[in-house]
């Protein structure tokens, strides 16, 4: 037998409770894309400006060893991440600057400010592209930059040690290696070489000379092969005054004797990676090495808090500059200044802090002071500030007194 149970009756209706977003305000994403923009902009400008001034050593040893387009290509893109290294934070910078210079202009901070968004909702958007370039930043100074400079330099020490690579420049006299000298009079679509003259010239007091009609430049197993045909070798002794002369109809040459060494006895700084930095395992390192390595590592861990410190420096330096033309000419001048010295200081003390290891401190404490300053600015406790407000105790003291 089934029991009715009793019910309740129905209380007053509840009303459904807001659900709790967690996405960021609109004005604040409005605010990072109009930054990510310009500092996209100045980073590609930048970045192909002194692209190009770097890439000219790569492009005269690429075009004199005979290298394809896309070994060059590959090549200065290794190069980028060094460069970025450098380039994000001060186009960083100037991007924010000019950013909310343009919305300051423009009237959009002072609808957004009377809308009731605060200086610290306005630093949200702000500070959150300074982490993103700052993540950008740190991947290429502690993984990016030195796995692209240890890829470059094993690549340019294998064409530089490719001898037989350096046979393909058609009508010139090419200094292959050290002592060696080849000249190719022309290279046939199938790859036969016609007109050959090699001078050997690595044994000073017997200088030999190889000419051929025609030849074929071999990769074998065992290396790079010069096989030439119906030619002469001619070796002179003496200082020239005894020449000797043999006909041949096929002769090799082995192109791997005259190649350089081509193993890495030791990494470079900016090829290692940070705990190779901190803790190196290399024997025989002085102790003027292991500082700066030690030196070298840590600039890499402060270089990112620079974009820090810039976020806040363009907002001060726009937030507290006014209405007036003048002013906010003046302020985005000694903000630029300001950001500048900072940035120059910190290369300063990193190339001093490698031969003394008690200045690593200041490259930390640098864009810290960095920070603070700027902070400091946006608080109303600016220098300029101060002495406003001395000068007017003043005159209200004085005012009393009378």
């Amino acid at each position: 037998m089934d029991v009715a149970r009793p019910q309740r009756p129905p209380g007053p209706a509840q009303p459904p409770q807001p659900r709790r977003s967690i996405r960021p305000p609109r004005l604040s994403l409005y605010i990072l894309r109009q930054l990510l923009g310009p500092v996209a902009l100045l980073t590609l400008l930048m970045t192909g400006v002194i692209w190009l001034v770097s890439i000219l050593p790569l492009l005269d040893l690429v075009i004199n060893r005979g290298q394809s387009a896309p070994t060059f290509l590959y090549l200065i893109m290794l190069l980028l991440p060094q460069l970025l290294m450098i380039i994000l934070p001060i186009a960083f910078f100037f991007g924010a600057l000019m950013t909310l210079q343009r919305l300051s202009g423009d009237s959009e901070l002072v609808v957004m400010a009377s809308a009731g968004y605060s200086l610290r909702q306005l630093a949200v958007p702000v500070l959150a592209a300074a982490a993103i370039v700052m993540l950008l930043t740190y991947a290429c100074a502690l993984w990016l930059m030195p796995a692209g400079q240890r890829i470059l330099r094993d690549k340019l020490m294998d064409i530089r040690a490719d001898v037989a690579g350096a046979l393909l420049s058609e009508g010139e006299f090419n200094p292959a290696a050290p002592g060696l000298t080849v000249f190719i009079r022309q290279i046939s679509y199938n790859g036969e070489i016609r007109g050959i003259l090699v001078h050997n010239s690595r044994d000073k007091n017997r200088p030999v000379t190889y000419i051929a009609e025609k030849g074929i430049l071999a990769q074998t197993p065992v290396g790079a092969r010069l096989i030439m045909q119906d030619g002469t070798v001619e070796q002179s002794a003496e200082g020239g005054r005894h020449l000797s002369m043999l006909s041949f109809t096929r002769y090799t040459i082995d192109m791997d004797q005259f190649a350089g060494p081509a193993h890495i006895t030791q990494r470079k700084t900016n090829e290692r990676y940070l705990p190779e930095l901190l803790w190196p395992v290399d024997r025989g390192l002085s102790a003027r090495v292991r500082n700066q390595f030690f030196a070298e590592a840590h600039d890499r861990l402060s270089q990112p808090f620079y974009c820090i410190a810039f976020a806040l420096i363009a907002l001060a330096g726009v937030l507290r500059a006014g209405r007036q033309r003048g002013k906010m000419a003046m302020r985005l001048t000694l903000a630029s200044v300001v950001a500048a010295g900072l940035r120059i200081a910190g290369y300063g003390v990193a190339g001093i802090a490698q031969n003394n290891s008690a200045m690593v401190p200041l490259l930390y404490i640098l864009p810290l002071l960095g920070i603070a300053g700027a902070i400091l600015v946006m608080a109303g406790l600016g220098t300029s500030a101060v002495l406003a407000r001395i000068r007017a105790r003043s005159a209200t003291g004085a005012g009393a007194g009378a």
